[in-house]
């Protein structure tokens, strides 16, 4: 495929620290086919679309979403209203959620609060316009069902480009490096993440698109980061767990900045992206600590013992 075909739209929020270059929606045209991934939030749509047409984009043929969370597709519904060809593609267990998304917006605002609100309620999507197919549209654009980061979450591969969504969780680009951290809110499963990623370094893509953030030329490479530190993460929520509560994320932060390269890299972020960052790990390691605290000792102590490739 020409790669000269896609283009990364930002959807920034201003509003809101460091929200700039994090949420991003991808648009490829090719052989009379367009299509959108991830239309973002519903607060980000009318910029959006301007983009869009400002790209000379009068019509969409797919709508992919690589998950459900309000910020990747709580604004499908709205932009359905201005592209009317479109066709949705979700995971099958999303659907539902996005037909009638009451419950979902609830749980939105619930654990996001304030944000939920700057990315904007979900809008419906009519249930004639939304499905799943494993083959999409004539680029013959393969789906695969990925969960790890959200049961709900797909990768989408285009040729030799692999829009993977969170299932490699999140990087920025530092000086002299990149910074990356799992994207593991609960219900996390560690078997069930590890096994959509080591299905995507199967694949062995030649580009991949993050949801949060970027194109990359070495997809390989940062999805067995992406696994590695799944299973550092572990290990070291594992053997923090006696840790008293009140101190226990700060005493695991103090151990990842030891031991995890990437992550040692948030020091070089620039200010406002640091403290989203920070905001947003506290979700990473709630459903971490999630799953560990439910396995046997016997479990944890095996945990405690893993090593990253």
């Amino acid at each position: 495929m020409d790669h000269a075909d896609l283009a990364c739209i930002d959807l920034d929020l201003p509003s809101r620290e460091g929200f700039r270059k994090f949420i991003s929606s991808w648009l490829y045209r090719g052989d009379g086919f367009t299509v959108l991934v991830d239309p973002g939030p519903l607060s980000t749509v009318p910029w959006l679309c301007r983009e869009l047409r400002r790209l000379g984009v009068e019509r969409l043929d797919h709508i992919l979403l690589t998950h459900i969370h309000i910020d990747h597709a709580g604004g499908t519904g709205a932009l359905l209203r201005e592209f009317p060809g479109a066709a949705v593609i979700c995971h099958p267990e999303g659907i539902r959620h996005l037909v009638a998304p009451e419950k979902l917006w609830e749980g939105s605002r619930k654990v996001l609060g304030a944000l939920a609100e700057a990315y904007g309620e979900i809008v419906p999507v009519p249930a004639e316009r939304i499905g799943f197919a494993e083959t999409i549209g004539p680029a013959g654009i393969r789906a695969f069902l990925t969960p790890g980061h959200a049961q709900h979450h797909c990768c989408y591969l285009l040729g030799d480009l692999l829009f993977a969504g969170e299932v490699a969780g999140v990087r920025c680009d530092v000086p002299g490096g990149i910074f990356m951290r799992p994207a593991t809110p609960p219900r996390f499963v560690l078997e069930v993440a590890l096994d959509s990623l080591d299905r995507m370094i199967a694949l062995a893509p030649r580009r991949m698109v993050f949801a949060h953030y970027g194109v990359v030329e070495t997809p390989l490479q940062h999805l067995r980061i992406a696994r590695n530190q799944l299973l550092l993460w572990v290990r070291g929520v594992a053997e923090t767990a006696a840790i008293e509560p009140a101190r226990r994320e700060e005493a695991l932060v103090a151990w990842l900045l030891e031991r995890d390269e990437q992550y040692r890299n948030e020091c070089r972020l620039p200010q406002d992206i640091r403290a989203r960052e920070r905001y947003f790990l506290g979700n990473t390691l709630r459903g971490m600590m999630e799953y560990v605290d439910a396995l046997s000792d016997g479990e944890r102590q095996a945990l405690g013992e893993m090593r990253p490739a």
